[in-house]
């Protein structure tokens, strides 16, 4: 029998390493993650890998790229954080969590590698074990291709030890400067720490001097450097169908036409990195055209510009940064024009809440500020958010729980303003959950 019986025992112990990152037995590099996964037999070399970082953008990116893989008729992982709903989000195959069940028996099976490691370099972290147990979980499956996310930076980042057919960066911004660094060339340094020799490094639209460092990085790992604006060019389609961004992708080799049924103009850049990575796989794994189509027509990235219907429409995107929060403004500006905003946000402790407001407060907007309540997690607190706000010249309030701001907000609204639920994953998650439960309600009242 697993140690762990039930799903929640398995999430319990999880919570609990939460904050460990730094033993005294072992200074932070790859040492535990390699251990760990050695322990398990090395499941991350079992299959191909796709392996993407960035500062905005790589968890969208690796969403498409699964999608044309699965499209193609390859059984595909995927491997993207933060998770929004549940632990068992970390590891999907063919685009489908693994179970509740199976997530307890994994981890339950890993305890005994994670006691040995633990015994000479200290307990695996949250992300360390949660990322070894998606590497299990796809190798068990059999996987054809996996698609791994970057947590955090590269160069020392747990993901990166894989050994990719292909690697992208899809942008350098300014995020967890305390550990990345605080310029965009000590950033992109840190990101270009997952090039390899041998291996295309997909390189998306970055300021140019991150792009100079990320060439010496490929050019020092001796990595084809390969820029997206110079291999794919991307226009409008006409006419556009409803609910869908239409483009043609045009490159070298392929034209491909695009029906791209997420919003957000940001994601027509993931979808042109998205291209020039699975064109620079081996031939083998390389997708034709038409799975290419199928692929992004099948692409849903739930808290990325999604939209809720209603009057007014209630818009999420996670924007934790201010990369994020510039997409953000830039297609809220385009797809709802001339409309009013009304922000409701909660920011993380460590986040630069600053920036993200100076970014958001460039449309025309009312400003809540809530919080969150995460196991692990801290949020400002609102009414410190509404000092900041005011010192900035932006009015704003504070209403502590999440759903009672939403709710007040979205009596306040008028029928053609935008409500935008925004800043941290975890606000995102939750209020999401309930306008999930909003239209079940609506749903089974109706039947």
């Amino acid at each position: 029998m697993s140690v762990f019986s039930t799903f929640d025992g398995a999430q319990a112990y999880l919570l609990g390493t939460i904050g460990e990152t730094l033993s005294r037995r072992t200074s932070y590099k790859l040492d535990r993650i390699r251990a760990l996964l050695h322990e398990l037999g090395d499941p991350h070399l079992r299959y191909p890998t796709v392996h993407v970082g960035g500062t905005s953008g790589k968890g969208s990116t690796c969403t498409m790229i699964a999608a044309i893989a699965q499209a193609s008729g390859r059984r595909t992982g995927l491997h993207t954080k933060p998770h929004l709903h549940s632990m068992t989000e970390r590891a999907r195959v063919d685009g489908i969590p693994v179970s509740r069940e199976r997530f307890a028996e994994l981890l339950g099976a890993m305890m005994p590698a994670i006691d040995r490691v633990t015994a000479t370099l200290g307990r695996p972290t949250y992300y360390e074990t949660l990322l070894a147990l998606a590497f299990v979980h796809f190798a068990a499956e059999r996987v054809g291709v996996a698609v791994i996310e970057v947590g955090l930076g590269g160069r020392l980042d747990g993901t990166n030890v894989v050994q990719a057919e292909v690697s992208a960066i899809t942008s350098v911004g300014y995020d967890h400067t305390d550990v990345l660094g605080d310029t965009l060339e000590a950033i992109a340094r840190e990101k270009g720490g997952i090039a390899r020799a041998g291996v295309p490094l997909v390189v998306g639209a970055v300021p140019d001097a991150a792009e100079r460092i990320l060439r010496e990085c490929a050019r020092t790992a001796g990595a084809p450097f390969v820029r997206v604006a110079d291999v794919v060019s991307i226009e409008a389609a006409s006419p556009r169908p409803p609910f869908v961004q239409a483009v043609i992708a045009t490159t070298p080799s392929a034209r491909y036409e695009i029906a791209l049924p997420v919003h957000g103009l940001f994601q027509i850049a993931n979808a042109a990195t998205a291209i020039a990575a699975i064109e620079r796989l081996p031939d083998a794994l390389r997708p034709d055209a038409r799975s290419v189509e199928r692929g992004f027509a099948r692409v849903a990235i739930p808290g990325r510009m999604e939209v809720f219907a209603g009057a007014p429409p209630c818009v999420l995107d996670i924007a934790h940064n201010e990369e994020k929060a510039s997409s953000l403004v830039a297609s809220l500006r385009t797809e709802f024009r001339n409309r009013r905003m009304h922000y409701v946000v909660a920011v993380g402790e460590s986040k630069d809440a600053r920036q993200i407001l100076a970014t958001l407060s460039g449309l025309p907007a009312s400003f809540t500020f809530t919080g969150f309540d995460v196991v692990g997690r801290h949020a400002i607190e609102p009414s410190r958010l509404v000092a900041l706000a005011a010192s900035m010249g932006i009015a704003a309030r504070a209403i502590r729980e999440p759903r009672d701001a939403l709710d007040d907000v979205r009596r306040a609204a008028d029928r053609d303003d935008v409500v935008v639920v925004t800043g941290s994953t975890f606000v995102v998650a939750t209020l999401r959950e309930a306008l999930l439960r909003e239209m079940d309600d609506a749903a089974e009242s109706s039947a």
